[in-house]
């Protein structure tokens, strides 16, 4: 089936009104053409190296046949477990891919020891390690490899037989990987991480799960002419239209799952959407919803909800939901008209949607913090466990959790959203997504939440790039677990905490307001901490 949009209110009249600008202007054609000229001169360096996406089905296809043949090797061998260590784009399409065909493949795309532990501890002997980053110098995906190396040959394993390596022809990983004689799949160096679901990065952890990847590039194969011709119909043009083509502009866009057989498709668009966007102080901004989310319920001026569905028109005529974006249509073709529209966005706001100028900041900061090794700041107040740390000392002057909070959300001006941010072990402490829509309804914005280090790879990019309109709730965990990088002179505990304090430290710089809270006691803190957000 091809992606259909449909759409009423405020964002049907943006389609009517926008689309026909943008195919008078052959934007659709001109992205196919690969004319890097689209977003502006101070763009068109980096769009020239970044639009190797709109080919990704027809040079990603000599592909399938290799992976499929690796993975009849590896089940002759008694190889059958997946574990991905990749971060942001690297991990997000292969998780959606893998959910949504129902096959098992492990996501290690954390730092969290306890989480990386869990990851080896579940068993090497049938277990293939794919290492996927771009660079080929991402500080988690790297020290993963190091752990996972040490752990097989610890066990008598030749790391060689075990690990596959995607990235980038010539980038550090793939110089030294192929000195080591891993088995190495090149991805196309001219696709960003973020537009990378139908490359190798997609797909060789895919396929070597068990997905029909042959079926995933049919499906994208099937709309690449819908998204390529300048219409009226097109449904990328339409989508990008109704999200950001609308007078007054909504800067928020609400995401949720309803009757699809599509599974975690909206964390995948939330990281294409904020990292590509979110910059020069303008952008959109994702906000992963339930069908119950409060934003649902009472949707915020600023916020334009769109909802995936399995038959947009169906769905309209059984349901009604006015003033909505519904968006129907297979894996595959969802990916390429989504890259479309993300690209599109970034045209009518006028910013380059292939950069990302405000993630390395982060990594800076991390990287002095674990050079350093400062003692961490004393917490403003320890309470029921939990140690407080906040960016201005008036933000804890309640000496209360719930007061630190109302204080946070006294922050927020009418167009504002918060930022919850775990950097915890989310196996062991997958509750704390419930947060998400209590601070919603106590804070009464749009309100987003990541696992970290992970968003750092994504929507950290909005954070420090787009409107200065977030506040920002650190949640740690304070933990007797932790685990050696071999050949490293810091602890995955203490990468993980420098990367919260690194990020921290850059948002208050720029101004944002940010509260820390490290739980002690993990598990018990939990609940004390909803208490505080009801």
């Amino acid at each position: 089936m091809s992606v259909a949009i449909h759409a009423s209110g405020a964002a049907a009249e943006a389609i009517d009104a926008v689309v026909p600008q943008l195919v008078g202007e052959l934007i659709a054609s001109r992205i196919t053409a690969a004319d890097s000229t689209l977003w502006g001169p101070a763009a068109e360096d980096e769009a020239s190296k970044r639009l190797g996406w709109v080919e990704a089905v027809s040079i990603s296809r000599p592909l399938v046949a290799e992976i499929e043949a690796l993975r009849d090797e590896l089940h002759a061998k008694g190889i059958t477990r997946v574990v991905l260590a990749g971060m942001g784009g690297s991990s997000l399409a292969p998780e959606v891919i893998a959910q949504t065909a129902g096959v098992d493949l492990t996501i290690l795309d954390s730092t969290a020891p306890g989480q990386v532990l869990a990851a080896i501890d579940a068993g090497l002997e049938d277990t293939v390690l794919v290492v996927s980053s771009k660079s080929g110098s991402t500080v988690e995906t790297d020290s993963q490899r190091r752990t996972f190396e040490a752990a097989f040959r610890d066990l008598g394993i030749d790391p060689v037989e075990r690990i596959v390596v995607v990235t980038d022809p010539g980038s550090p990983l793939d110089e030294s990987a192929r000195s080591a004689g891993y088995r190495v799949f090149n991805a196309d160096p001219n696709v960003g991480g973020r537009y990378s679901a139908l490359t190798a990065f997609g797909l060789v952890p895919s396929g070597l799960a068990g997905v029909d990847i042959t079926e995933l590039l049919d499906e994208a194969e099937a709309t690449l002419l819908q998204v390529a011709v300048d219409s009226a119909e097109n449904p990328a043009l339409r989508l990008a239209a109704a999200i950001a083509g609308a007078q007054p502009r909504k800067d928020k866009v609400g995401l949720i799952t309803d009757g699809t057989h599509i599974v975690g498709l909206p964390d995948w668009i939330e990281q294409l959407i904020a990292e590509s966007t979110g910059k020069e102080g303008t952008g959109v901004l994702p906000v992963v919803l339930l069908p119950v989310s409060p934003e649902v319920e009472s949707p915020p001026a600023d916020l334009q909800l769109v909802r995936l569905v399995d038959d947009a028109a169906e769905f309209h005529l059984r349901e009604r939901h006015p003033g909505e974006i519904l968006v129907s249509g297979t894996l595959g073709a969802q990916f390429m008209v989504w890259e479309y529209a993300t690209v599109i966005i970034g045209y009518l706001l006028g910013i380059n949607p292939f950069d990302q100028p405000d993630v390395e900041s982060a990594k800076v900061a991390a990287r002095g913090l674990l050079d350093a090794r400062p003692e961490p700041a004393a917490p403003a107040f320890v309470l029921d466990g939990v140690e407080v740390r906040v960016s201005d000392p008036s933000l804890a002057a309640s000496g209360t959790i719930a007061g630190v909070l109302d204080a946070l959300w006294a922050q927020l001006a009418d167009d504002g959203y918060v930022s919850i941010q775990a950097y915890v072990n989310r196996l062991e402490l997958t509750q704390l997504q419930g947060l998400r829509e209590m601070v919603a309804a106590d804070s009464g914005r749009p309100t987003t939440f990541g696992w970290g280090p992970r968003f750092l790879h994504s929507t950290g990019q909005y954070h420090k790039g787009g409107p200065a309109q977030g506040v920002f709730l650190q949640i740690l965990e304070a933990t007797d677990v932790d685990l050696e990088i071999p050949e490293r002179p810091f602890t995955f505990g203490q990468l993980i905490q420098a990367q919260a304090a690194g990020d921290a430290a850059v948002l208050a710089a720029q101004g944002r307001p940010v509260v820390t809270l490290t739980l002690t006691e993990a598990s018990d803190d939990v609940l004390d901490l909803f208490e505080a957000a009801q």
